[in-house]
């Protein structure tokens, strides 16, 4: 009688699993309610890409003369700061160069020196030729009174002003001569000799181009690509062979596409995961949106005119500037993902 009585007791007691059943069912139509109202509130209020890389500001240092490398001071990845010397070029055809516009200098300075002299003279026989003007001028004086008077002949008187006629011709041709060299010893504009500022350019062109086979960096940086730079290397003029990665001033271009832009504004505020860092977001805020799809820089634009042609979403540029500074030097060309805030 009591074995029947705790079997029925069993059958009428409810499982354990029973109490939970109606909890469960009732908690995930409401967790999915709960992330479908999340998504639905959130969705439109950002925007976001993966197609995302750091920038930064990299320069071609290329050398203004050309020569043969004799010194490398850098190496790959080592940071410098402006003014800095990378490498240097034999100096030693520049430094004769400077020599030869040196003497270049000299010459010039002796010419023109000659050439005062020679208008010195020139001045010198003008006052000659005066004085011979004024003696033939007070003969003829005398032979015309005296052919006046009787007391002459008129070939003497003939004779007479045939001299002074000579005599102002030379006076005249004196002075035509010192004009000349006057001319020829001309000032110029910055009041120098023509010939001897040609001369003074060419030495200071000389000098810069001395002082140009020191390759010095433009900016602060980061040294890449410097494994051209080997000594006995010959360094072209205008072509580069080191580059430098500015430190510190680092961007990141966020392609997004052009159906994502009529949210996006300059000013907007942006969050930054990139990939090498994961975990870490960078908070930043949106600076420019390009003027152009990345497909017409391209070095070979799409073109529609042959009728095959498929429309393809485009991607705009949009540069996203970092307010704080990362916890580990940023790398140009590093992927990131981009979430634009684009309403509250």
């Amino acid at each position: 009688m009591n074995e029947m009585t705790s079997i029925a007791g069993d059958e009428v007691a409810p499982p354990k699993t029973r109490r939970w059943r109606t909890p469960l069912m009732l908690s995930v139509p409401l967790l999915l309610i709960a992330v479908g109202l999340y998504f639905w509130l959130s969705g439109g209020s950002t925007v976001s890409t993966d197609n995302a890389q750091v920038g930064a500001h990299v320069i071609a240092v290329a050398p203004e003369v050309g020569g043969r490398i004799v010194e490398v001071r850098v190496a790959e990845n080592q940071k410098v700061k402006a003014g800095d010397l990378l490498y240097r070029i034999d100096p030693a055809p520049y430094r004769i160069a400077l020599m030869q516009a040196d003497a270049a200098v000299g010459n010039a300075r002796l010419q023109i020196s000659q050439m005062q002299s020679g208008v010195s003279a020139r001045v010198a026989d003008i006052g000659e030729k005066a004085s011979e003007v004024e003696l033939a001028r007070e003969n003829f004086r005398r032979q015309r009174e005296l052919l006046d008077r009787g007391f002459t002949t008129r070939s003497a008187f003939d004779a007479a002003r045939a001299a002074l006629t000579s005599a102002e011709a030379q006076r005249n041709s004196a002075a035509a001569e010192a004009q000349s060299a006057r001319a020829m010893l001309g000032m110029s504009a910055q009041g120098g000799h023509p010939q001897v500022e040609a001369a003074l350019a060419q030495r200071a062109k000389a000098a810069l181009d001395l002082a140009r086979t020191e390759i010095r960096a433009p900016v602060d940086g980061i040294v890449a690509q410097a494994d051209k730079l080997q000594p006995g290397a010959l360094a072209m003029q205008m072509l580069s062979n080191v580059s430098l990665v500015g430190g510190g001033d680092y961007w990141v271009e966020a392609n997004f596409k052009e159906t994502q832009l009529a949210q996006l504004r300059v000013g907007q505020e942006a969050e930054v995961e990139i990939d090498a860092m994961p975990g870490k977001p960078l908070k930043g805020h949106v600076i420019g949106i390009g003027a152009g799809t990345g497909s017409e820089f391209s070095l070979l634009p799409a073109q529609n005119a042959t009728g095959n042609w498929v429309k393809v979403t485009q991607r705009v540029p949009v540069r996203i500037k970092l307010d704080q500074a990362p916890a580990r030097p940023l790398v140009s060309g590093w992927s990131a993902h981009v979430t634009v805030r684009v309403a509250d």
